[in-house]
């Protein structure tokens, strides 16, 4: 039996983001994003520079279901946008689904799928569709579905990387259900993109040379997050010659697989020939790569091998346009590396697991940590085997291999078991092997990296044949890590969470709204798919079922409403209530019953970017809104979902909850977290750092509350309601204004006691990343899921995104990072819970065709609780009961019955 005392609300986002032949054209240019931004300042925030390229398509080839004959499913692969595949329509008519096949010849590590449609018209586009990825072409792993928008546009999905030979594309409709039984493609392009970026929160960097003006071009200004500030070396008075050095103390040894470089926002001192070094110490150095870039102002990534060691050394060598012998950096980054080894396997023929002072497992060499380390039995000289020893590793996927390294045990005065004379061996089967390289190291404990031509293999041997300096039969190794084309990440599911497979959509899904009835999502952009105006009283919404994965579009002109920028809420009857945005008087009404929409009474006071709350009561409160209608005097308003009418509530000032925003009114009143409380009373805990309470009831009333501690404006900040019986608020992030401003990662509780008293605000620190535009959203748990952002607040860019999520814990404060996401979500992004206690999010950008921002897509998160310690799903109660079945009056109780037992419940 639960008892409920107080006055439980549908949590809901306090800022829903509004926020026969076959040959005619040419290809439209690739619209793959530079990185280039605005300027911010955070060390602590990995910049997005480096968006996925498209792999080099040579000797790849495509097979489909059906074709034309004239339109071969070899076109989408010849790079001339004027040819296409077409499935069969004469003399016979092929019926759907089709679907067609990339075969790249050899497994690559891949995060995205890219496809032009025909560029002479709309027949054959697809709607409904599915991607899947395969390693032999007979078992398919599904990464991607959805409908794609019946235009011209080259669409982009992005998903988690995974190592693949083959892609499918199935197309299961055609566009916006045109009867066409045939599709069409144009061209299709497959991505790869590097690993994420390291954080910088414990990072020293230094330089050979800064420039002697104050504070400015220092060394830490290449990696401020700022890509309109940047270290350069010294260019007043006596300058220094090549070569020039930047190095990074990230203060503890960090697997790295790559370096990202942002040149100077001008061109001079942009770095040409590089090399990049490795160290465990800051004073011995060796060498990991080397090369030249070319002179443009585009990020550039260098990736290789994943070493595990605290300094990496940049050294420019040159100036890519010859200009003189200054160097810069806007940004530079390091790219994460823990993610290569995180599913292999190994086997050896020797291990010593039975000393009780020494950890010897095999698996100590594939776990990062240069203090851990393998060693063949030693504790019983009799039994201790001789050489030769081998290290087996199954990588559990077929990559292009092209070296390995080897990294002797670390204990300090003992070199026991370093390996000398060696064999390597690769195998596409773990039978069959082919030796790749043979030869004697050096007795010491410097990294070894042997490196080979790519070579495609599942499986690598280390066969050791002598111990380096003749001390015993042992061998060892601190580090044996595979070197590939490119690395893979599975993260620990159980306690980073998991990405699921993306869901494209023919719009982006800017505002959304979970249908408690069906489960279903509903989503939608504006009057346009991708594109806002001053509207022209249409909507392009979509609906999401996750149960079988199927996205329908419709598009909304009975309401004369179009709905970007509205206030949204829930109402306890289950209707969505959408009011005001780019037709700012209008309020529309979704039915989920009939999957109908109906227009509501228009408002008194037009809006846009307003909030709204639901109340204890039943009705709706809304207040601010000045981006749209009249600037300012957007005092509250209260509307009946029964009576459908709205009226006015006078004495609900929005004047205490302005920011100071740089653009005013027309931003200080967007946005405002609303929670409703008990006796039909709203509780404001920001953006403004000043705090109020509202009371609904008759004419309203407005009722200061202090400010939230010590921290500023937050506007486009979270704030979340994770435990309502205790009144509970977490604050998280944002920035002083909306645009062109600074963020923080600042976290705030807040504490709520009777209406109009003063809550308690407990400050807890800062969150890993600073963010605005983010997304959170409470969990069953009573945990918070944090989402996407930016670090610098700016519009439709996806530069400086935060990809890794956080998770808070109210139980200790804390925030903890959870499994990278592959797409940014950030300025128009939502978050949603789902009713199986996943996280749906999605959409970003709706800045106009052809936009680098646009997101026409949504990722389903899985967080660790849905996964036991061994990462297999956990089993999932089932509730078969509820008593009431439907209803529950404030104060009673509800009877839950369950199939198995539970320790907790929770009601959202």
């Amino acid at each position: 039996m639960l008892g409920l005392s107080a006055f439980i609300p549908f949590i809901l986002s306090t800022y829903l983001a509004q926020q026969t032949t076959c040959l005619t054209l040419k290809l439209p240019s690739r619209d793959i994003r530079t990185g280039t931004g605005p300027e911010q300042y955070d060390p602590t925030i990995p910049v997005a520079g480096i968006a996925p390229t498209q792999l080099d398509r040579a000797g790849w080839t495509a097979t489909a279901d059906s074709f034309q004959p004239g339109c071969e499913p070899r076109n989408v692969l010849d790079g001339t946008g004027g040819s296409w595949w077409e499935t069969e329509f004469n003399p016979t008519l092929s019926p759907l689904p089709h679907n067609i096949v990339i075969d790249m010849q050899n497994s690559h590590v891949i995060n995205g799928f890219r496809m032009l449609p025909r560029q002479d018209g709309p027949s054959g586009n697809i709607g409904q569709h599915t991607i899947e990825t395969s390693l032999d072409g007979k078992s398919w792993t599904q990464v991607a579905s959805g409908t794609y928008a019946n235009n011209q546009a080259r669409k982009t999905t992005l998903f988690q990387s995974r190592p693949a030979r083959y892609v499918r594309l199935t197309a299961k409709s055609t566009a916006e259900g045109r009867g066409y039984p045939y599709v069409t493609v144009g061209e299709i392009n497959v991505l790869s993109g590097p690993d994420p970026t390291l954080p910088r929160d414990n990072w020293k960097v230094t330089a050979d040379s800064e420039n002697p003006l104050p504070n400015q071009h220092r060394a830490l200004e290449a990696t401020d997050g700022a890509s309109t500030t940047y270290w350069s070396t010294q260019f007043d008075g006596a300058t220094r010659g090549f070569p020039h050095t930047f190095t990074i103390d990230q203060g503890s040894a960090k697997a790295v697989s790559g370096l990202t470089y942002l040149g100077p926002p001008t061109s001079k001192g942009r770095i040409g020939q590089y090399t990049i070094e490795k160290s465990t110490d800051g004073t011995t150095w060796t060498p990991v790569v080397s090369g030249s870039w070319t002179d443009d102002a585009k990020p550039k990534s260098t990736e290789f091998g994943a070493v595990t060691v605290q300094y990496i050394r940049l050294t420019a060598l040159s100036e890519a346009g010859n200009r003189g012998t200054v160097t810069a950096a806007s940004e530079i980054n390091l790219l994460d590396g823990s993610r290569q080894a995180t599913d292999f396997t190994v086997t050896v023929d020797s291990e010593e697991v039975t000393n009780a002072t020494e950890d010897g497992s095999a698996i100590n060499a594939l776990d990062g940590d240069p203090a851990t380390f393998w060693i063949t039995k030693w504790n019983n000289i009799q039994v201790s085997p001789g050489y030769p020893h081998f290290f087996r590793i199954d990588m559990q996927a077929s990559y292009a291999v092209r070296g390995l390294s080897y990294l002797p045990r670390q204990t300090p005065g003992n070199m026991q078991g370093n390996i000398g004379q060696h064999l390597i061996e690769t195998s596409a089967d773990g039978s069959s092997w082919t030796v790749v390289a043979r030869g004697t190291w050096e007795d010491d404990t410097q990294r070894k990296v042997v490196n080979w031509r790519d070579v495609q293999a599942r499986y690598l041997r280390l066969t050791a044949l002598t111990e380096a300096g003749n001390r015993g039969p042992w061998a060892a190794a601190a580090e044996i890590q595979p070197i590939i084309q490119s690395t893979f990440l599975t993260p620990s599911p159980e306690s980073a969470g998991q990405w699921g497979e993306t869901i494209n959509f023919p719009l982006i899904p800017v505002a959304a709204a979970l249908i408690p009835s069906t489960s279903e999502v509903v989503v939608w952009s504006a009057w346009n798919a991708d594109t806002f105006n001053d509207g022209n009283g249409r909507t392009v919404t979509a609906t999401y079922n996750p149960s079988s994965g199927i996205v329908t579009q419709s598009i909304v002109t009975n309401t004369g409403h179009d709905m970007f920028c509205p206030g949204i809420s829930l109402t306890a009857s289950g209707l969505i209530v959408v009011a005001g945005g780019t037709n700012s008087e209008k309020t529309s009404v979704y039915h989920p019953d009939s999957r109908s929409w109906s227009s509501g009474m228009n408002m008194i006071i037009p809006r846009g970017y307003n909030s709204q709350a639901t109340l204890s009561g039943g009705g709706v409160f809304t207040i601010g809104g000045s981006w749209s209608g009249q600037l300012g005097g957007k005092n509250g308003e209260y509307y009946d979902p029964v009576a459908n009418t709205w009226s006015l509530r006078p004495g609900c000032h929005v004047a205490p909850i302005i920011t100071q925003d740089a653009e005013g009114v027309f931003r200080a009143d967007n946005h405002a977290w609303l929670f409703a409380r008990q006796n039909n009373s709203v509780f404001q805990a920001g953006p403004s750092k000043n705090m109020n309470w509202f009371t609904t009831d008759g004419q309203g009333s407005t009722t200061p509350a202090g400010t939230r501690g010590n921290d500023n404006d937050a506007m486009n900040g979270n704030a979340i309601m994770y435990d309502a019986l205790a009144g509970k608020i977490l604050t998280i992030g944002g920035a002083p204004s909306y645009i062109n401003s600074y963020t923080t990662s600042n976290a705030h509780i807040i504490t709520l006691g009777a209406p109009n008293t003063i809550p308690q605000v407990t400050t807890i620190g800062s969150a890993h990343y600073a963010r605005t535009f983010h997304n959170s959203v409470v969990l069953p748990d009573g945990k918070v899921l944090i989402v996407g952002g930016v670090n610098y607040a700016a519009l439709f860019t996806d530069d400086t995104s935060i990809l890794y999520p956080e998770l808070f814990d109210p139980a200790t404060n804390s925030f903890t990072v959870m499994a990278p996401m592959s797409i940014p979500r950030n300025y128009h992004s939502v978050a949603i819970l789902l009713a199986d206690g996943t996280v749906f999010t999605g959409g970003g950008g709706l800045c106009g065709v052809g936009c680098a921002a646009n997101h026409y897509d949504a990722q389903i998160f899985r967080p660790p609780y849905l996964f036991n310690p061994d990462q297999s799903p956990a089993t999932r109660p089932k509730i078969l009961s509820t008593n009431p079945a439907k209803q529950v009056k404030l104060g009673s109780g509800i009877t839950v019955t369950m199939d198995s037992p539970v320790n907790r419940f929770s009601l959202v």
